[in-house]
């Protein structure tokens, strides 16, 4: 089930025309399933897109979508679960989530989400802020829009450190919430090894590229959630790379991971992992002529988290791993703990 703001943004754009309803959770005391700024779409036919909780909220927030549907209202509402004794929702996280839902109307503008949508799937970030008119009782008084970064360029990683936070302009109260097109991992080898990692990045709403020139490398058949990327890689366009988020290298072959290497040092890239032991690497950087120090991301090298396992799915896992952590600034450049010594080449 696809849960990345774009990926519900992709389905309801094929029928913006319906009767939708917004919600999303504007603030929460204690701890919760889900962090403020999170949303949630609602059909009048009953269909959901998201998540607001682990299940425990969705069917009563149905049945409030359906009211503010028909109704064109505003509502305001209050899930608390710090009384242990009230067990009306069942919410397994102990705090006290405040949501709002907002019905999605042509006389405001679809909150700003049309906007929103196509910056998101051009590769841009920045701020998606929403009115918080708390006095509001009709869905037409309330707004939203798409307030791009300031350059140009897709986002990196590190921008992910922004929180929604509430804030005032011109006496109004929005809420404003970092927005971002998914993660772009590029894999860099298309042999069967490769194929869990790519599934499972896609399960993650990632967007995945695999390159690999040799014909019978990275068919589209044996990567169906993935581009695929056939040019050599001394011929690949800088900005082909710039794009990326998160990179993995595993041709098992030592030249073409040199090229890859090569390629892709000069990037911001925030994530670059090398599969094979550490004195494969040595070698690989050798041909290479570069050294660890001149990533200017996190180099893994071995490649991967020491979870344990030694099939592909595992692999998969332990890089995945590593790599959502360095994404989401859970592990640092500098964390040598936990590196996968592999024998694979």
């Amino acid at each position: 089930m696809a849960h990345h703001l774009l990926s519900l943004l992709d389905i309801w754009a094929e029928k913006p025309q319906l009767e939708w309803a917004l919600a999303v959770i504007t603030s929460v005391e204690g701890s919760s399933y889900r962090k403020p700024g999170a949303m949630m779409l609602f059909d009048p036919l009953g269909k959901t897109l998201g998540m607001l909780s682990g299940g425990c909220l969705e069917a009563d927030l149905r049945r409030h979508a359906q009211q503010a549907i028909q109704t064109q209202q505003v509502l305001h509402l209050t899930y608390d679960a710090t009384d242990e004794n009230d067990t009306s929702y069942q919410l397994g996280c102990g705090g006290l989530v405040n949501i709002m839902m907002v019905p999605l109307l042509a006389d405001n503008h679809y909150l700003g989400l049309p906007m929103l949508h196509q910056q998101l799937t051009r590769g841009y970030h920045g701020q998606y802020q929403l009115s918080l008119n708390h006095n509001a009782s009709h869905a037409g008084e309330m707004s939203g829009r798409f307030i791009a970064s300031d350059t140009d360029k897709p986002i990196q990683s590190n921008d992910l450190s922004n929180k929604t936070r509430q804030l005032t302009m011109a006496d109004k109260d929005y809420l404003s919430i970092p927005v971002r097109a998914p993660f772009h991992l590029g894999i860099f080898g298309g042999g069967l090894d490769a194929q869990p990692l790519a599934a499972m990045a896609a399960q993650l709403d990632w967007k995945v590229t695999v390159f690999d020139s040799r014909s019978a490398y990275a068919r589209s058949y044996d990567f169906p959630v993935a581009k695929i990327n056939k040019t050599p890689l001394q011929q690949l366009k800088s900005d082909t790379l710039t794009q990326l988020d998160a990179a993995v290298v595993m041709n098992h072959n030592l030249e073409l991971d040199a090229l890859a290497l090569s390629a892709l040092q000069p990037t911001d890239i925030a994530y670059i992992a090398l599969l094979g032991p550490g004195h494969r690497r040595d070698k690989v950087l050798g041909l290479a002529k570069l050294s660890q120090q001149e990533f200017s991301g996190f180099f893994s090298a071995p490649a991967g988290l020491a979870l344990g396992g030694e099939l592909p799915s595992s692999v998969a896992i332990s890089i995945l791993s590593q790599c959502h952590g360095v994404l989401h600034h859970s592990i640092g450049k500098d964390d040598d703990l936990c590196r996968l010594d592999r024998v694979m080449g």
